[in-house]
């Protein structure tokens, strides 16, 4: 009986081909928005991941902020080197330290100028960071005793004020200072933060000397990294008593300073991604849902076009189970067919956008198959009150149909 019906839907489909495809265009946008939606969620999910951690590991960044005392509201950088040197012998948790001062700026070559980042970091910068050299030598103790004039650069500065030429012992003037190359980064690539191979290190000596006059040592940011990931909250803790403690932090005045952990990036990256593939799929499953409704409007079109032949059918003993499977499978087909071109159209987006966006997009088998499977749930409730109506048709009437 299934078998026979199942021929009966295909032929009945078949002799209205260009109905048939428009009908399952809708289920066919929305499975594919669904799978494209899930596949998006998932590569995005996985590049922010890859660009926090290629930040640095299991780290927390101290910043200073402005904090109202003895009715005055203080302005100026909270953090010094003192502070870092406290938190790196102190706090168990924390594996490294280390401190940064910057300022963007235009700095300039013998051939060309470019607007950068200008950091000045210390000995421990590289390490809690993750950078590396490519070309060249490091930033040494001596020059930052001495406050030297010489800067390390990144691959997009080199590009900018060299070109294709060396770079290594070339002069780069910031202000009106010339600062010489000692060293080229190695490449370290773009993230949804920042260009990381666009910046200058130098001494943070030289920096508060000869770029951004500072004084007593202050500093824009601490960076320590915890121990493991599973250490960064006991860490959190233990910088957040410890700067307490340093900087008389009283219990009714909020502290002068911020303590921020990767992993709190990481999860309002999650948040902000979870919110924008709820709304995507909200729009996906409307689409599914307009799909729905068009395939009962065509069906319940199709039950009054062939209402003698229902009545033909159940003259010569067709049963009403027999009718209503015969418009069930039909709704099935319509919207099994929109599926699987659903997930061919989905296939096809993915691998354009990969192209242009540059980064993987992850289509999840599980999600194609969540798709066809509701697309199919969607055939079945659609389907069933046009399958119903026409299961209650009363043979003599529907003979005597025009």
């Amino acid at each position: 009986m299934i078998f026979e019906a199942f021929l009966i839907a295909l032929r009945s489909l078949n002799a209205h081909r260009v109905r048939t495809f428009l009908t399952a265009l809708g289920i066919l946008i929305g499975t594919a928005a669904v799978v494209v939606v899930v596949a998006l969620g998932t590569g995005a999910r996985t590049r922010i991941e890859a660009e926090v951690s290629n930040i640095g590991n299991n780290l927390l960044f101290i910043f200073s902020r402005s904090a109202a005392r003895s009715g005055a509201k203080s302005i100026q950088m909270n953090l010094t080197d003192g502070d870092a040197d406290a938190i790196r012998s102190e706090a168990g948790a924390v594996a490294q330290v280390a401190v940064w001062s910057q300022v963007k700026g235009r700095v300039h070559s013998e051939l060309n100028s470019h607007r950068t980042s200008v950091m000045g970091i210390d000995d421990y910068y590289f390490d809690v960071r993750g950078f590396a050299l490519k070309a060249g030598r490091k930033l040494s103790v001596g020059d930052a005793r001495l406050k030297s004039k010489v800067l390390l650069i990144g691959k997009t500065v080199k590009e900018e004020l060299f070109k294709d030429e060396a770079a290594l012992g070339r002069y780069v003037r910031i202000g009106r200072h010339a600062f010489l190359v000692v060293g080229i980064l190695k490449e370290k690539g773009r993230s949804s933060f920042e260009d990381q191979d666009d910046r200058i290190l130098m001494p943070i000596s030289t920096f508060r000397t000869r770029v951004s006059p500072t004084r007593g040592q202050r500093v824009q940011l601490i960076m320590a990294s915890a121990k493991t990931r599973a250490h960064t909250q006991r860490a959190e803790r233990q910088v957040e008593q410890i700067l307490r403690q340093r900087h008389n932090s009283a219990d009714d005045e909020p502290d002068d300073f911020r303590v921020r952990s990767q992993e709190s990036f990481r999860k309002a990256q999650d948040e902000m991604l979870d919110l924008v593939t709820l709304v995507l799929t909200g729009a996906a499953a409307i689409a599914l849902f307009v799909g729905g409704v068009g395939v009962m409007n065509i069906m319940l079109v199709s039950v009054a076009e062939r209402t003698r032949e229902i009545g033909l059918r159940m003259s010569v003993g067709a049963r009403a189970t027999e009718i209503l499977m015969q418009f069930l499978i039909e709704s099935l087909i319509l919207t099994f067919l929109g599926g699987i071109l659903g997930i061919a159209l989905a296939l096809s987006t993915a691998a354009l956008l990969r192209a242009q966006l540059g980064w993987g997009l992850l289509l999840d088998p599980f999600a194609g198959v969540i798709a066809l499977g509701t697309s199919l749930v969607i055939g079945v409730i659609f389907g069933a009150l046009p399958a119903a109506r026409a299961a209650r048709l009363d043979p003599v009437e529907a003979l005597n149909t025009r």
